[in-house]
């Protein structure tokens, strides 16, 4: 399905090359400024252009459907859309046929029987992470004063981002990265013991992201090479306020009210020049692959305020769920 959330409700509609990609947001509260302008910086950061992204630049102007009224979100479902305008779908037309490495197209096509629009990726793109951003501005209102930051702290295994970028380009390759998200001022008690932890929850959207291929929170893998003594967080305030944070603010599936931290992994943009070999599907030959078009060198530059967004989401989701136990 292509919804998240239960009170927050969230539900992701488009395609890469289709008209437009957009997200509809179900159970938004009422009474919430809102504007066009709202949602400009954070849009930005998500763009291509920059040096190691994509030239794909769309104008990412978003169209608010419904559920505003006088400047203020009604309650009613808020639809929130873009247009989709800087195409070049024969750059993917190859696809259908001989399917890329590492990329969904095959298995795109086992799922819907071959209806599936393979052009930029179809509904598995992450151009339709924009609606997932706008879906975050709305949420970010919702949760202040939680501020939430996300940023790139290593990408192809450096520490020098900008100098792994300009390496993979000249190598005419692409490269992955590790990107570190931080929540402030997260009231404790969100989330449940099992199925709906807050690691749970926020796994399960950041996973959502194309190409994020590992999560670990607080510690993380690094916990597992530690001692009780080490690894326990020590209370210093009747508040939960710990001496270190190696849960990452999270207890027993719980916010603690320590900073929520967790670092993600994502892969290597699958679409390089480099020739590859891969199945001729019409002919049933392997051959070599020449990829064209417009790609990210490291689609890590532009995920950090995707990160920040599903955050932003999962945290408003809990803290609606959290105000209706007290009513």
């Amino acid at each position: 399905m292509n919804s998240f959330g239960r009170l927050f409700r969230v539900h992701i509609y488009g395609e890469s090359h289709g008209e437009v990609a957009g997200i509809l947001i179900d159970g938004c509260p009422p009474g919430l400024p809102l504007k066009t302008a709202d949602f400009q910086k954070d849009l930005a950061r998500r763009k291509g252009g920059r040096a190691g992204t994509t030239s794909r630049v769309e104008a990412d102007t978003v169209q608010i459907r419904s559920g505003l009224f006088n400047g203020k979100t009604t309650g009613a479902p808020l639809c929130l859309e873009f247009s989709n305008q800087e195409m070049r779908s024969k750059d993917y037309e190859i696809f259908k046929d001989i399917p890329r490495p590492g990329q969904a197209d095959l298995t795109a096509s086992q799922k819907f029987y071959g209806f599936n629009d393979y052009r930029g990726g179809g509904h598995f793109s992450g151009r339709l992470t924009v609606g997932l951003v706008a879906a975050g501005v709305v949420a970010r209102k919702i949760i202040r004063p939680v501020s939430i930051r996300a940023r790139l702290i290593e990408a192809g295994g450096e520490k020098n981002i900008q100098k792994a970028v300009e390496q993979a380009v000249k190598e005419r390759d692409s490269i992955g990265g590790i990107i570190e998200c931080r929540a402030n001022r997260v009231p404790p008690g969100l989330g449940e013991s099992f199925f709906d932890s807050v690691e749970s929850l926020i796994s399960h959207l950041i996973f959502s992201i194309p190409g994020v291929k590992a999560i670990e929170f607080g510690a993380g893998f690094a916990s597992a090479r530690m001692k009780g003594s080490e690894h326990n967080d020590l209370i210093i305030s009747r508040e939960g306020k710990t001496a270190t944070n190696h849960a990452g603010g999270i207890n027993g599936g719980l916010t603690n009210g320590n900073p929520l931290v967790f670092r993600l992994a994502v892969k290597p943009t699958a679409s390089i020049p480099q020739p590859q070999l891969t199945f001729n599907l019409k002919t049933g030959r392997r051959e070599y692959l020449e990829i064209k078009g417009r790609h990210d060198v490291c689609i890590a530059l532009r995920v950090p305020v995707i990160v920040e967004a599903a955050v932003a989401i999962v945290l408003a989701d809990l803290l609606l769920l959290r105000k209706s136990q007290l009513v």
